[in-house]
């Protein structure tokens, strides 16, 4: 192979996303060539497959300076700050017009396979810093190219990875046979064939954070609805009940992830779904008249379920980077000085210390995880987190360590990510109990005050997986 120097290369981006576009347009700014990575047909891919939900978070906090400083020679404009853009709002007002205006920078239908050093696996110690990363691509017709890079930034996220049903971490015995029954995102109730699957059915939503306060408000929608007659949730916690158990409510200074939150309770209290706490799923089986069966851990079953949701967090694909020396916590699988500051055992999403290059760097230097990914199976992502890392990363890669440790961001504060280990406490305050012999359908006090899912969203709270990965 005959390698360039490699001050020559580009920073490849793994991921055109939200993040990665972010990234590379901090790194043009700082005159550095990105080259930006999709695995999917198109920029935005993951966030087009939520396209039909809401965010939860407004233009003003899901934009990122130096791309709004890149598009603006075009023309565009910038949304209503104070709105709340949909996935679909985000993808064509914004991640569209970003990645046309990066041009040929943006390289689409490229799923990265591998990273490594030039002629060094991770065993190999001589000249390791001093040699290239070499990417390898599988473009989407399956022919294989390897591209040279100076740096890595891999922003490609957690979406396709979401987690399992299994309270063990594992896929629950069965469920990939019940693969037709079990879905892993929020469904687009507003698909009439999606519709159609969940009307008149009784579903199962495993998960407890913003993801499944969202398809809870969803499914109680469509009960409502003169074709959904029959439509139930059950609801299944692997805790109990507590006073933490629908997030920051008003008190979230994002109202309309504080929404989501009230939304479910509203489900709850108004007999649209039924909560099943302490339950972790072990297996899901299939009864007599080919409905499911959810089997907990301690022998309880839940039965005659038409329909399983799972939406337990995602979880980072770290098999492409197994030649690339990482300095992973071994919990969280995030960055090892990051990992305190996010741990959800200790932290809120907005009690989270401002981060940059330095809480992002591994033993590999000139490769950082941004981003969901970055975060690892930590819960509560919110973009403006990720601009503010490859900021600092752009910043540290061009030199300019000054600017890098300048690391200034102030979060949201909020109630709805109390701590992950809590889920063995039994109940005290609302009734209920986490060991019951057989489930428990609880039911929750006088109707709440609706707070309509106008701000039905997820979105970038663990892209998907809710506050605290239930």
């Amino acid at each position: 192979m005959n390698v360039p120097p490699t001050a020559d290369l580009p920073v490849v981006v793994i991921g055109a996303g939200p993040v990665g576009l972010a990234a590379a347009a901090n790194l043009v700014d700082r005159g550095i060539e990105p080259l930006v990575l999709e695995a999917g047909p198109t920029a935005g891919a993951a966030v087009r497959e939520w396209a039909h939900l809401l965010l939860f978070s407004t233009w003003s906090e899901v934009t990122d300076p130096a791309a709004e400083k890149l598009l603006a020679p075009t023309g565009w404009t910038k949304p209503d700050a104070g709105a709340y853009p949909s996935g679909g709002d985000w993808v064509e007002r914004y991640l569209r017009p970003l990645a046309d205006v990066l041009g040929e920078r943006v390289r689409t239908g490229a799923r990265v396979t591998g990273v490594s050093r030039v002629g060094r696996d991770r065993i190999v110690d001589a000249d390791r810093e001093s040699q290239p990363f070499v990417v390898h691509v599988t473009r989407a017709d399956g022919t294989e190219e390897q591209l040279l890079a100076r740096a890595v930034i891999d922003a490609s996220g957690t979406w396709a990875t979401p987690g399992p049903a299994g309270g063990s971490g594992l896929p629950a015995l069965g469920e990939r046979a019940a693969a037709d029954r079990v879905a892993y995102r929020v469904p687009d109730l507003k698909d009439p064939a999606v519709r159609a699957r969940y009307a008149g059915r009784r579903t199962a939503v495993i998960g407890s954070g913003a993801s499944a306060f969202t398809a809870l408000a969803h499914l109680a929608d469509l009960a409502k609805a003169d074709d959904g007659a029959g439509t139930k949730a059950v609801w299944v916690l692997r805790r109990g009940i507590s006073g933490a158990t629908f997030g920051g409510g008003t008190a979230d200074q994002l109202p309309a992830r504080g929404a989501l939150g009230l939304a479910a309770k509203a489900a709850v209290d108004d007999g649209h779904a039924d909560a099943v706490t302490g339950f972790r799923t072990e297996a899901i089986a299939r009864d007599g008249d080919g409905r499911l069966v959810l089997v907990a851990e301690d022998g309880r079953r839940l039965e005659n379920v038409d329909e399983v949701i799972v939406l337990t967090g995602f979880r980072p694909d770290l098999s492409f980077l197994s030649e690339i020396r990482l300095g992973l916590d071994d919990r969280l699988q995030a960055p090892a000085a990051l990992a305190p500051l996010i741990d959800p055992n200790q932290h809120s999403c907005g009690t989270v210390y401002p981060h940059g290059h330095r809480e992002l760097a591994h033993p590999e230097q000139g490769i950082y995880l941004v981003g969901m990914k970055s975060y690892g199976r930590a819960p509560t992502f919110l973009a403006m987190t990720g601009y503010e890392q490859v900021r600092s990363v752009a910043a540290a890669l061009a030199g300019d360590l000054d600017a890098a440790d300048k690391v200034e961001l102030t979060l949201p504060e909020t109630g709805v990510c109390g701590g992950a280990g809590l889920f063995d406490t039994p109940e005290t305050d609302q009734g209920g109990g986490c060991c019951t012999p057989a489930p428990q359908l609880v039911q929750l006090g006088a109707p709440a005050t609706t707070a309509t899912a106008t701000a039905t969203a997820t979105a970038e709270d663990a892209a998907e997986g809710g506050c605290c990965g239930s």
